[in-house]
């Protein structure tokens, strides 16, 4: 057994499980700000119950990201301790930075989201869940300055064995940051706009809570409206930005082994990274060139300009880009196919929309996932681009050892996945029912009724000072 192949498949599937927690939650605690601004403008029963029901589904999964990111900073240290003795200068402080400024804002307001609806304001109630959505950004911001300082690093040289940091602004403000924080976030917001879209659809379909099935839905659709576009646009931009820094990455993402002028896009093949060339090439000629170049002639460096050891993995870089575009292509579809069937008068009542919702709510995970893939695997054989190869982190562990802790992360962290969706289910079949004190909504409104546009609701709360 290899210890390197092992050290990095252990980490790639416990950052792999975590990332999908973090994913939801960014973008969900945005669409909990929304929710309880229109409940406090409108006092529509079905903006509050959106809301209380949806911070059930947060405060799961913001649990399970806090137990599954936990883990991965004690890796750094159980095995790649080399890395994080040569580069710890650099990431010691920029995670330290992470945890005081954004972690401890989410986890000391969330009390106040779950708990405090009878003991605060609605105005300090927002507050705390504005400052909850504030700190999941935040959280990502420090996380993808680190990680992409490990992608393109600048404002820190070698002294005495060890990265330090010259200039925190370069550091933190790296020449990939901007496009691959903006490529988080807007794959976080259409992650969360498919679950939200899913299960409001799964209310409609069935008859149930059409006020708050309706309002959510619409909501997801004109957030997948939005971020589809500007998530492909932001793409196109990174894309650029990889090609400048990490030109064999974009080789491998495009199945290049020669350098050309007029590259082709291939549609499909299976890259044969032993005999250096592509099984089955379906290619559209010189569109390679024209998205990469914004030049039909322009010129694509390939994977055999640099040598063998310093090629990444192609096959999943391959197929993991292809698989991000297509569903970035269909996420782009689902919101105009939305946008048309409402602006139509029939959302609520196309069945086919809805049974394609509720079908596609974990594709946005999905896609995130191969976006990761083909940005860390990419990256290989370097830990930091040019500065640190992986295997010069690994620490001195056996491979029995790490084969050993990656078996029993699989096992529980399988348990752990298994025990979330079985609390989610049991919320989504509960609904989104409001508190026995709260005066009840009027629930099952005809196609195109909002529940509280036929009675106003009022909660039995305490009265704002």
């Amino acid at each position: 057994m290899d210890v390197l192949l092992l050290a990095r498949g252990q980490f790639g599937f416990t950052v792999g499980f975590h990332i999908l927690f973090p994913t939801l939650t960014i973008g969900l605690a945005w669409f909990l700000v929304w929710f309880e601004s229109r409940w406090m403008r409108t006092r529509r029963a079905y903006w509050l119950e959106l809301y209380r029901f949806w911070v059930k589904i947060f405060a799961l999964t913001f649990g399970m990201g806090v137990v599954s990111g936990l883990v991965l900073s004690y890796q750094f240290g159980t095995n790649f301790s080399r890395f994080s003795d040569m580069a710890g200068p650099v990431m010691g402080p920029l995670l330290s930075v992470e945890v005081l400024t954004a972690f401890f804002v989410e986890a000391g307001f969330l009390g106040i989201m779950l708990f405090g609806w009878d003991k605060v304001g609605p105005r300090l109630h927002f507050v705390a869940t504005l400052l909850v959505a504030i700190g999941t950004t935040n959280s990502a911001f420090w996380i993808l300055s680190a990680n992409s300082f490990m992608h393109t690093p600048q404002g820190a040289e070698w002294i005495d064995g060890q990265l330090v940091p010259t200039d925190w602004w370069a550091v933190v403000f790296n020449p990939s940051f901007p496009y691959r924080l903006g490529h988080m976030l807007l794959a976080s917001a259409l992650s969360t706009a498919l679950v939200v879209a899913g299960g409001s659809a799964w209310c409609l379909r069935r008859n149930l809570y059409r006020g708050a099935g309706l309002a959510g839905l619409r909501v997801a659709i004109s957030v997948l409206a939005v971020a589809a576009p500007l998530q492909i646009l932001v793409g196109d931009l990174h894309g650029l930005n990889v090609r400048e820094h990490q030109p064999v990455k974009v080789a491998a993402m495009e199945g290049l082994w020669d350098t050309t002028a007029g590259a082709p896009l291939l549609l499909f093949a299976i890259p044969d990274q032993d005999a250096q060339d592509n099984r089955f090439e379906i290619g559209i000629p010189k569109l390679a060139s024209l998205i990469l170049t914004h030049d039909p002639d322009g010129r694509v460096q390939g994977l055999r300009s640099v040598a063998p050891q310093d090629r990444p993995p192609v096959l999943p870089v391959f197929f993991g880009f292809r698989v991000m575009v297509g569903l970035g292509l269909v996420f782009l579809l689902l919101g105009a196919w939305g946008v048309w069937r409402w602006i139509g008068g029939r959302l609520e009542t196309d069945s086919r929309l809805l049974s394609t919702f509720m079908v596609c709510t974990p594709l946005g995970f999905v896609a995130t996932l191969a976006g990761w893939i083909v940005a860390e695997t990419g990256r290989q054989p370097w830990l930091v681009h040019g500065l640190i190869r992986t295997a010069d982190g690994i620490s001195p562990v056996s491979a029995a050892s790490v084969a050993t802790s990656l078996v029993l992360f699989v096992i529980a962290y399988g348990l752990l996945l298994l025990t979330y969706l079985y609390y989610v289910f049991v919320l989504v079949r509960t609904g989104p029912q409001l508190p026995a004190h709260h005066a009840p909504a009027i629930r099952g409104a005809r196609a195109g009724e909002l529940a509280d546009e036929v009675e106003p609701f009022v909660a039995a709360r305490r009265t704002e000072p």
